[in-house]
């Protein structure tokens, strides 16, 4: 199955505006789009208004579960170790993809980049495996802190592509640049990056047997950032790979994983 010929895909992102980076997939696919947090950050503002304008002008809609947790109560909850939590968000979806008759599902890579992206992705998956019984749905992952082209831990084969043309891409920039609250994040990206690159979208089959889709020896950039935040009295508390995402990995795949 190619990313065009699906017939009923479904999105599910971290944050609102992860979007943007499909968005051209989005133009012709219309998916039907889950978001699991607000996007609220530390300031406490919501960006869920402006992904639901953004997903009005290419004709995706949103699904059941939409801004359903500020950032802060997400973290809270990987802190916990709310692991019933977290299955039953999977479980959810589940049952929306099932609901949907959904055949692809794309969504958030890890990057170690930010842990609740990096939970994102364990939730999916957790959520295509347990839609899957008796059904294929092809599951794929891009990239939201590396260029487009990136390709991570546990995903697999040749990307999937989606080429822009000018019409496309121009249509896609000024959607980007008109997300107020990412606005600065777009053009830093654009700086470090340039447009060109935005051109062609890239989108990697993931290997739904992989619990982590990430080397486990391995620190994560999010480790140190919090760190850092936790000096400047930001946060309290530090996420770790090791102490609260892996465990909360191990929780979603054993609850998922298809009976040998």
């Amino acid at each position: 199955m190619s990313l065009l010929s699906a017939t009923r895909p479904t999105l599910i992102v971290g944050h609102p505006g992860h979007e943007l980076r499909v968005f051209g997939w989005m133009l012709s696919a219309h998916p039907v789009v889950h978001v699991l947090t607000d996007g609220s950050g530390s300031d406490g503002k919501s960006r869920v208004a402006s992904t639901t304008a953004l997903l009005d002008s290419v004709g995706a809609r949103a699904g059941s579960i939409y801004g359903r947790l500020t950032d802060r109560d997400i973290y809270a909850r990987i802190l916990a170790r709310d692991h019933a939590w977290f299955i039953m968000l999977a479980s959810e979806l589940a049952a929306s993809l099932v609901r949907d008759r959904a055949d692809l599902v794309a969504g958030d890579a890890v990057e170690g980049f930010n842990p609740s992206h990096d939970v994102c992705r364990y939730v999916i998956n957790a959520a295509v495996r347990l839609a899957s019984n008796g059904r294929t749905i092809a599951c794929y992952a891009f990239p939201l802190d590396g260029p487009p082209d990136t390709r991570t831990a546990g995903l697999t084969g040749d990307a999937l592509r989606v080429s822009l043309d000018d019409a496309a891409l121009e249509r896609k920039l000024q959607s980007a640049h008109a997300y107020t609250e990412l606005r600065g994040e777009v053009q830093r990206t654009l700086d470090r990056y340039g447009v060109e690159p935005f051109r062609t979208e890239y989108m990697w089959a993931v290997d739904l047997n992989d619990p982590y889709c990430w080397d486990p020896g391995r620190t994560p950039f999010y480790e140190s950032v919090g760190a850092d935040r936790v000096a400047s009295g930001v946060y309290r508390h530090v996420v770790t790979f090791h102490d609260h995402v892996k465990p909360l990995a191990d929780a979603l795949f054993a609850h998922s994983a298809q009976p040998a």
